[in-house]
């Protein structure tokens, strides 16, 4: 089916193939203050905010950091901040050639009659929000389906409503000028081998863009968001290179050319995991008519905030543990990334049982 070429066509391919430059990739700052506030905690921080606007211009204000970025997923209440200094954070991004994104969905709820498994909210006023957050800079946005792998599940009807789901979502935004990050996760919880979860991710995947088609979403002016391959947080590990070659077969069985970019979410693996094994990816040597890049929320952002632990005085190594990851998950898009830049808070496992964002 023809897809929709609205008044903004030209320039959601132009903001898709941007965010997908290689050697640049998203970083996800859209925690809801509800999840960012887990992390503050964390650090023993108070969950107000002051404190969640320090956070996020420690991040935006590293230095030499942001040339290893090419977006940077914002919550609503970020969208709207400044820096100390009074500059808006959407302009400190977009002078720095960083394209502003918004998380646009309101969580997940049950779908009744399975066994845990999840739909996503947000449609309400979903085209009105989109106009509003264009009007305040935003060039892109998020949504986050969440699927989980059991005995018998994905279910049928979970994979389907969450399919549609996205494809809704993702068209609504296009009307509105935004470029849809199309996310539909499967969480890693399970004792699940990595052919499994292959084996679901094929499955979720083909029904995403089956709705993508019928709802007449443009494809070059979108971007997928998906889990990598991998064996259950139950299960034993398996090597950097199996996990590429599993992740790259169901991607290039399910997601078609048109599609510019592909930005993993990190999915509760530790910084150093995450970065070797998109790294394994685009060291594989098969036809890859996509980029494979980034788009870390935990795997960019958690050594930076134990170091940062809420005191200004900590401010400027946290930048540099920032940036020294930035800067790993910039060599891996490219495959040149050779380790050794992790220390030991980048090797610390980051998963979380059923994670909400």
């Amino acid at each position: 089916m023809s897809a929709f070429l609205g008044k903004y066509a030209d320039e959601l391919i132009k903001n898709a193939k941007y965010i997908a430059t290689p050697g640049k990739g998203i970083l996800a700052a859209d925690e809801s203050t509800g999840t960012i506030g887990k992390r503050l905690s964390s650090i023993n921080v108070e969950n107000i905010e002051s404190n969640r606007q320090a956070l996020r211009q420690l991040l935006f204000t590293s230095p030499g950091a942001l040339p290893y970025l090419s977006g940077v997923i914002l919550f609503e209440e970020t969208l709207y901040q400044k820096t100390s200094d009074g500059k808006p954070f959407v302009d400190l991004l977009l002078e720095n050639n960083v394209i502003p994104g918004i998380k646009v969905d309101k969580g997940t709820v049950e779908l009744a009659g399975t066994n845990g498994e999840t739909t996503t909210q947000g449609f309400d006023s979903l085209g009105a929000r989109c106009q509003q957050y264009y009007k305040a800079g935003a060039r892109f946005a998020k949504w986050r389906a969440v699927l989980k792998i059991g005995p018998t599940e994905p279910s049928e009807l979970s994979i389907q409503q969450n399919a549609q789901g996205l494809a809704r979502y993702a068209i609504i935004c296009q009307e509105n000028g935004l470029v849809p990050i199309v996310e539909p996760e499967i969480l890693t919880d399970g004792s699940h081998d990595v052919k499994k979860c292959a084996a679901a991710t094929e499955m979720v995947l083909a029904a995403v863009y089956k709705a993508l088609n019928e709802q007449h979403v443009l494809l070059e002016g979108t971007l997928l968001k998906p889990n990598m391959v991998t064996p259950g947080s139950n299960s034993p590990k398996v090597t950097p290179e199996v996990i590429a070659e599993y992740t790259v077969t169901a991607l290039r069985r399910t997601v078609p050319p048109a599609v510019p970019g592909i930005v993993f979410l990190s999915g509760g693996q530790s910084e150093e995991e995450a970065t070797v094994n998109l790294n394994a990816m685009n060291k594989l040597e098969v036809l890859k008519p996509w980029t494979l890049s980034f788009s870390f929320g935990r795997a960019l952002q958690s050594s930076t905030l134990k170091t940062w632990g809420g005191k200004k005085e900590n401010v400027g190594l946290a930048q540099e543990a920032f940036l020294a990851r930035c800067k790993a998950n910039s060599e891996a898009t490219l495959g040149t990334y050779t380790g050794g830049k992790a220390g030991g808070l980048a090797s610390e496992s980051l998963y979380v049982e059923g994670y909400k964002y």
